[in-house]
This record gives C-alpha cells, structure tokens and sequence, in this order.
C-alpha cells in the first residue's frame, strides 16, 4: 500500500551508542511501530471505502430491480389465487417486503410478476396501485399461440401502467421459440410501447443466445435486460467460460442492460458471495455501469441472507474489485431510475 503524503509514518531508528539488549529493544519497538502505523492505514483505508460507498448509495435512491410480490394464503383463497401447482412455500406478500426494504434502505423497486399467479396480474396491480411512488411493475409476457398475449400486454402497459415485460422461454410451447411469430410480434409491440423486455433464462443463456441475438439485431428499438447474469456463474470450465462470453458479447448491443441480481443463484460461495466479484467485474469492463442495476430477487433472497444482507453482499463485493463510488451509485439505482425515467417519484 502507498502512503499518500499526508499519511502518518513513526520512524524509531536504533541509537549506535546503546546496548546490544538496547539496540535488540529499539528493533522491536520499530517493527511494533511499523505493523502498528499498518493496521492504522488498513483500518484508515477501510473505513474510507466504507464511508465512500455510504456516501454513494445515500446521495441517491436505492432501487431494486428485480423482486416479487404473491398473495398471503388467506388472500389466495379469497381474491387473488395462486396458479395452480406454483402455490408459494415463502411468504412474500407487500407488508412484509415493505418491512424489508425498511430495514435495508432501499427507496423503491421494480416488481416482476411471479409465476405464482402466472398471467393473473391482479395481486401485483392491486400493489402497483396502493404503492405508485414505491413500486412499478414487469408483466409477465403471455406466448400463447392464439396472440391473445399481445392484447393482454397492451392493456397492462397502456392502461395498468407496467413498464417492462418478462420473456421466460419455458413458458413458449416445447417446439417454439421466442423468435416465433408471437414472440416477435410481443418483442415488437414492447418497444413500440417503451417497455423493456427482460428475458429469464433459467437454463443459463447458451440455449437461447441465438434467439437473443436474433430479436436484438431485427429490434433495435426494444431495450433488453439479462435477469440474473443470464445465471452465468464464475467459470470453472471452457463451457462455462464461453457462455459467459455470450453473455459479455451481448454488450455490443446498446439496448441491452443487466441484472446483477440474485447472487445467491449466480455464486458458488456463500455468503457474501464475493467469486461474483470477478462477474462484475467483467461486466462492468463490457456494459459499463451505467447498463447494470443492482436486484434482490425477493423474497427467495431472505431465506438465502436475509433481504438487508443481499443489499449489503453488493458493496462488501463491490469493494473487492473496487467499484468506484460513482459506478456503484448507477448500480444501486440511477441506472434502473434512468431506464424507467419519471418512475419513484414522491409525489
């Protein structure tokens, strides 16, 4: 570590006229001095890039970018039903998140329809409508075949306000793919209404890159967000590294964003997952942190590290690369704010 010129530095230089026992004593005493005058630089070090992160998530709102919200069971049976066979094991009704993101500081988030309700968007437009300067929403995208879909997607950015689409290929029929012609026209339609589209890729991106690619390159005008890393974890193997690639080489598209979101899912550590630092760090040097927002992946993150904890994991991994406090505070929240602009505005 370099010391800067203001740095305190304790010389104890040995007298020439002591005692051998003395001259013994004054060599302890400088490496005493010298290990004491490291630690208080470490803990000085320390302590900055703590109280430069501090300062970095506080001069701007703290978004999440990536959260769910389902109906408690008494809710599910009286108003809002889960899809059947995806009937939740997690609590994760709004009061409890509200609690949460208390606890953490996090100002806002964007809520993506879980699978729980599938297309029922009810209980997440009942949250959007109660919360309008908390929250906005990410609809889930419908592929069925008969394009009714693409009316269902109109209808919920035009008149309930979402502003994204989820894509999830597991939800197109076994033989198609998102680049079909329902899958175009929903990318299409997205874009011309300002929604960007995220895309879930569970299997991790190598089956889909092609398709990914394919809509990127024909629809310049829909912006595109990889959820969790597109689930590229560090690389152990030449597979795992060229599909982190992929994932890299998408940046050459400009209206593609990231999620470093869900690191209890992206990691191969526990908590608080600090191999993702190497991730990060690679996507930073690719898209930028201007294109990557920060997600919690609430509420399956509380049983992983607790929500406060999953916030926290982001700038006790930032500080190993380091993030500068600048790109931290794009990441933490002015990139999604400025994604989805006029959104978490206290009226």
């Amino acid at each position: 570590m370099a010391l800067s010129s203001s740095s305190p530095v304790v010389v104890v230089a040995p007298c020439k006229f002591l005692s051998p026992i003395a001259t013994i004593a004054s060599r302890d005493l400088l490496s005493f001095a010298t290990t004491a005058t490291r630690r208080r630089l470490l803990l000085s070090t320390t302590t900055t890039i703590a109280a430069a992160m501090a300062s970095s998530s506080s001069s701007c709102k703290v978004i999440d970018s990536h959260l769910h919200v389902w109906a408690t069971p008494q809710q599910a049976k009286e108003e809002y039903p889960y899809f059947p066979g995806q009937e939740p094991t997690l609590r994760g009704d709004d009061d409890f998140l509200l609690e949460c993101m208390s606890e953490a500081g996090v100002d806002g988030a964007l809520i993506v329809q879980p699978i729980n309700h599938m297309f029922d968007h009810s209980l997440v437009t009942s949250t959007l409508k109660k919360y309008p300067s908390k929250f906005i929403g990410c609809c889930l995208a419908n592929p069925a075949d008969d394009g009714s879909g693409i009316k269902q997607l109109e209808h919920l950015i035009v008149q309930e306000k979402y502003r994204a689409v989820r894509f999830n290929p597991n939800l197109w029929p076994a033989d198609q793919k998102m680049t079909n012609e329902v899958g175009r026209s929903l990318f299409s339609k997205a874009g011309e209404l300002g929604a960007p589209v995220a895309i879930l890729t569970m299997k991790g991106i190598g089956p889909y890159i092609q398709e990914i690619e394919e809509l990127c390159r024909d629809y310049p005008a829909t912006t595109v967000i990889l959820d969790h890393m597109s689930f590229c974890k560090p690389p152990m193997n030449d597979e795992e590294e060229k599909a982190l690639s992929a994932f890299l080489n998408l940046s050459r598209f400009p209206q593609v964003y990231v999620k470093y979101s869900a690191l209890f899912r992206i990691t191969r550590e526990a908590y608080p997952y600090e191999d993702t630092a190497q991730l990060l760090s690679r996507a930073i040097s690719h898209y930028g942190a201007s294109r990557i927002m920060w997600g919690s992946d609430f509420p399956y993150v509380v049983p992983e590290c607790g929500y406060k904890g999953g916030r926290e994991a982001i700038s006790l991994v930032a500080g190993k690369i380091p993030v500068s406090p600048s790109d931290l505070e794009w990441i933490l929240g002015k990139t999604v704010s400025q994604l989805f602009q006029g959104a978490w505005v206290t009226p």
